[in-house]
């Protein structure tokens, strides 16, 4: 697969694919056949075995990227603090995936604030070459436009790191009329988006509308801009989410069709016909 982009969803499974996936023999290669990038959600709560990763890497082409999460007892636990040792084993079980690793996804909570950013810029200095991340954010003084802000964005330009859009914009929108969109709501947080300019490749986290076509009006600003990023060579990743992720691959192929309206030479996504239209039944 060649496409100049990273899509991908929050994980690589789902009873609710298994109809528009191409043949395989495990759900990993199946999916890899159709997205070139997935977020390994599940690092956040239990770190895989090295043969666990040896098994990944041989389910993978090489243009693939696992963008694995930190676990949450070094970002949320302990919040950076005397971790040292926990994320060089975490980095040293991955290391069979060491050719297919997009950058960390170092996802912070609310509580990480503002004073305590050094303990951010110490973690991410110590990560040992190859690997790199990205910093996702949740602490409401990020998104002020104040010096908090402008201290993590300064922070983040100069040491080449991306700060990741998180977008939830669709599903807050929605009408909670179902457990799925609930529960989504209830979960995932409401925050601006605030798209830091940089050098390196931008992450973006969608969460959709449970009604598929309502997310259009959404998607459309970010064909432009991922079109604009492509354009630059700059190899930007984008993760479909969904309140039901059963979902998530029809939302995939919406966003993947506006975005090829815009680059017309763009390849369609290799995904089967699809059965049911969210938000529709």
């Amino acid at each position: 697969m060649t496409r100049p982009y990273f899509l991908g969803c929050p994980q690589w499974q789902h009873p609710g694919w298994n109809g528009r996936l191409p043949a395989g023999e495990s759900p990993l290669e199946r999916y890899s056949r159709v997205f070139n990038s997935v977020e390994g959600n599940t690092s956040f709560y239990a770190t895989p075995s090295r043969k666990q990763c040896e098994q990944w890497r041989a389910q993978v082409p090489e243009d693939f990227r696992f963008l694995f999460k930190f676990p949450r007892q070094i970002t949320h636990d302990r919040l950076l603090k005397g971790v040292d040792g926990q994320a060089r084993a975490f980095l040293d079980v991955l290391a069979p995936l060491a050719d297919v690793l997009g950058p960390f996804l170092l996802q912070l909570p609310a509580a990480f604030g503002p004073a305590r950013l050094e303990d951010l810029w110490r973690f991410v200095e110590a990560l040992p070459a190859p690997f790199a991340c990205t910093v996702e954010v949740r602490h409401r003084d990020f998104f002020a436009k104040g010096e908090a802000e402008r201290a993590l964005n300064r922070g983040l330009r100069e040491r080449n790191l991306a700060r990741v859009c998180f977008d939830s914009r669709a599903l807050f929108a929605a009408s909670a009329e179902d457990a799925a969109t609930r529960e989504a709501q209830r979960k995932k947080p409401r925050l601006p988006v605030h798209v830091l300019p940089g050098d390196t490749s931008p992450v973006i986290r969608y969460v959709g509308h449970p009604d598929l076509q309502a997310n259009r009006a959404f998607l459309a600003p970010w064909v432009e801009r991922v079109a604009n990023w492509i354009a630059a060579g700059e190899g930007p990743y984008v993760f479909i989410h969904m309140p039901d992720n059963g979902d998530a691959l029809a939302l995939a192929a919406l966003w993947h069709d506006m975005l090829a309206e815009r680059l017309p030479g763009l390849a369609p996504l290799a995904l089967g016909r699809q059965v049911k239209q969210p938000g529709l039944f």
